[in-house]
């Protein structure tokens, strides 16, 4: 495994003087609050090493653990290691469906296809579906739906690809029971068989699914006798798939380095296992964000990224935190914003509004391209001559630093992950910390952080509807 550049988390910017007024040290956190968490955090990063163990044995679970999808801790290592025939039999389908078609659509929703959408905005071309193949290097076009029920955005997507036949479908549903995904995945099939023009070993050759073991989607993956198929692996949930063949296949069709997002994910596990609270990034996230909630009212938490291509990255977290934490009445509200773009939006509440909000900012601390400047110009009536010679990342950390100084400045606490790059190695280690992360305060508060038996409320409801039930 190359050497990783590692993200950081800071969290000085939470922490009270000690000499501060006592209004300063209740808006922020203590070296007593630290001290007083440090051997919490250490117990509940055992119970989750613990409860990979269990998985690990195969043992009975008990009752008050189920379910226990803890088998997402390993899948990196296991990927790049025992289940390597797997990694590479994933890597070339990805790489076979691309050069076979110049569109591919992604059929899933939550855990389903927000991984995957993360890895494409964060890791490809920002207008990846409007350059030239050749730009795109030699890659498909990639679009998303099966996550919502949207009549006139499936109509829309049918008008695109009406009459071509060089697209392909990767539909990703754990049972295939879900409904939205199953109606969409029908609507495409439909249409890919029409483009194939009767054409089995054609249609067969361009649906991917990504199922698990038995279930509807994987009997009808049968019955259209798909050339591959590849599974979600028992022991992992829908929101801490993404890297399983669940990321990993559009991943590895859109042309990302898989092998570096798996080795990004293990570093993070390293440091997991081995680095003491207050200087382990999982734990220190955990311990912060709880502190910041329980004593100092803290109950949104803001994921504020620092450029576009992470907000997608936020939305993955948003339901990771939600889906996994919003229990028994407890759990925080997680919002995702980009700045500078919210800035002009929420920017106003959140400099004055309650004091109710952590912000914890992403930064990526160098770009891909090279840096764009202002020129100067005979028409100045802008006023920006006055800044010629600045540059667009310049200015980017000018906002951040200003910024954080304004929320300094009133008392409002802000924390900062820092990424080396925006690429797979990079965006690997968020993943695996956040997921770990998010496991950890679940351990640490006493609340099952797998299942999601809220969610499937609706679903129950919603078929009765339509079944006349």
């Amino acid at each position: 495994m190359q050497p990783i550049a590692p993200i950081a988390y800071d969290y000085s910017g939470l922490i009270a003087p000690k000499d501060a007024l006592p209004f300063v040290r209740q808006t922020g956190l203590t070296d007593a609050d630290l001290k007083w968490l440090a051997p919490r955090l250490a117990a509940a990063r055992q119970e989750v090493l613990n409860n990979l163990a269990l998985c690990e044995r195969g043992g009975p679970v008990p009752e008050e653990m189920q379910p226990l999808d803890a088998a997402f801790f390993d899948l990196p290592e296991r990927l790049m290691d025992e289940d390597r025939p797997l990694l590479d039999r994933i890597v070339a389908a990805g790489d076979r469906l691309a050069k076979e078609v110049d569109r591919v659509i992604v059929l899933g929703i939550g855990g389903s296809y927000m991984g995957a959408r993360a890895v494409f905005e964060a890791c490809c071309h920002p207008y990846h579906n409007e350059i030239s193949r050749r730009r795109r290097g030699g890659r498909p076009r990639i679009y998303f739906e099966g996550n919502n029920v949207d009549n006139d955005a499936v109509q829309g997507l049918l008008d695109l690809i009406e009459g071509d036949d060089d697209w392909g479908i990767i539909v990703i549903s754990k049972s295939g029971g879900t409904l939205e995904t199953a109606v969409a995945f029908r609507v495409f099939l439909e249409a890919l068989r029409k483009s194939c023009r009767g054409d089995q070993e054609k249609l067969r050759r361009r649906v991917i699914p990504v199922t698990g073991q038995s279930g509807r989607l994987r009997e009808l993956a049968d019955a259209l006798g798909c050339q591959e198929v590849f599974p979600i692996p028992e022991g992992v949930g829908g929101r801490f798939s993404v890297l399983s063949a669940v990321g990993l296949l559009p991943a590895a069709v859109m042309g990302t380095d898989v092998e570096h997002l798996l080795e990004g994910a293990a570093a993070m596990n390293q440091r997991f296992r081995t680095a003491p609270p207050l200087e382990n990034p999982v734990l220190d996230y955990v311990g912060m964000s709880r502190l910041m909630e329980t004593r100092r009212g803290a109950t949104i938490r803001v994921l504020s990224t620092w450029g576009k291509g992470l907000e997608a990255v936020g939305l993955w977290y948003d339901q990771l935190l939600s889906e996994s934490l919003g229990k028994n009445g407890q759990g925080a509200t997680p919002l995702t914003v980009v700045n500078t773009r919210d800035l002009h939006s929420r920017g106003q509440q959140h400099q004055e509004g309650r004091r109710d909000k952590l912000f914890t900012n992403v930064v990526v601390e160098q770009t891909d391209r090279e840096w764009l400047a202002i020129e100067r110009s005979e028409f100045d009536q802008d006023k920006l001559n006055a800044l010629s010679g600045k540059t667009l990342p310049e200015i980017l950390g000018a906002a951040f630093e200003g910024t954080n100084q304004a929320y300094a400045d009133d008392f409002r606490r802000t924390a900062t992950i820092r990424l080396p790059r925006l690429d797979e190695a990079s965006l690997g280690q968020l993943f695996q910390m956040l997921m770990l992360a998010t496991v950890v305060e679940g351990r640490l508060v006493g609340i099952n952080p797998y299942g999601q038996p809220g969610v499937e409320a609706y679903k129950k409801n919603m078929n009765a509807i339509l079944r006349g039930k």
